[in-house]
């Protein structure tokens, strides 16, 4: 089975090395451009799966990109930018862009985006719905969990627990979302079930600074940037 291929389109070589950068990490193929001409070059040789495209280019904008794009594939497209107003979200989305991501990056949410918006798409069919971040690679048709390429073994619940902070990854989650998710909305067990199932994720997992304690609220899974 192939890798996912993703097109980067950015006029920054140092974000496009970036980018590349966390998604080769996550199991992905790159492909880079540095304007909407190269990009279309590439889109035409290559069997692209998802573009990733910033807005902030010189003569063609990410917006104008994205439109001459649309005229003949609705392949799905992510709009990167340094710009978060409202409107400028609305307008991505309405000239036909999947997702929008305002910078700086999160090398954990872009993966998730990505994974989401191919998810939805469904252009591409994966054998297995494995989701890689970091260091931690997550199966959940398999229910196989690995860090580093090496298996770990976890009960029912803490797979889940640990499935679930995935999908929401950079979410903080109380413990009563992550009781209900789990256990069920008629469970009327103690949250503490909740502390005791992260803390024996972290220590079967290795990598506890994944798993951080948002104080007052609960729990969140978190990818460092190192």
């Amino acid at each position: 089975m192939r890798k996912v291929n993703i097109l980067i389109i950015d006029d920054e070589p140092d974000m496009r090395t970036l980018i590349e950068m966390y998604l080769e990490n996550s199991g992905f193929k790159c492909f880079t451009a540095e304007s909407g001409e190269e990009g279309y070059m590439i889109l035409k040789e290559a069997e692209i799966d998802l573009v990733i495209l910033d807005i902030m280019m010189p003569n063609e904008d990410g917006y104008e990109v994205c439109q001459k794009i649309r005229t003949n594939s609705d392949i799905p497209i992510i709009f990167l930018s340094a710009k978060g107003e409202e409107w400028d979200k609305v307008k991505g989305l309405q000239l036909g862009g999947d997702d929008y991501i305002v910078k700086p990056l999160s090398p954990g949410e872009l993966v998730a985006r990505i994974h989401a918006v191919l998810r939805r798409s469904g252009k591409v069919k994966q054998e297995s719905e494995q989701i890689k971040i970091g260091k931690l690679s997550i199966d959940k048709k398999a229910r196989r969990v690995l860090v580093e390429e090496e298996k770990i073994s976890l009960t029912l619940k803490e797979f889940e627990m640990l499935s679930y902070l995935i999908q929401h990854v950079n979410q903080a989650l109380s413990r009563e979302q992550l009781l209900e998710h789990v256990w069920g909305i008629e469970y009327d067990g103690s949250l503490r079930t909740v502390d005791t199932h992260i803390k024996t994720l972290r220590m079967k997992l290795g990598i506890a600074d994944y798993i951080q304690t948002v104080w007052g609220v609960g729990y969140k899974l978190e990818v460092p940037d190192k």
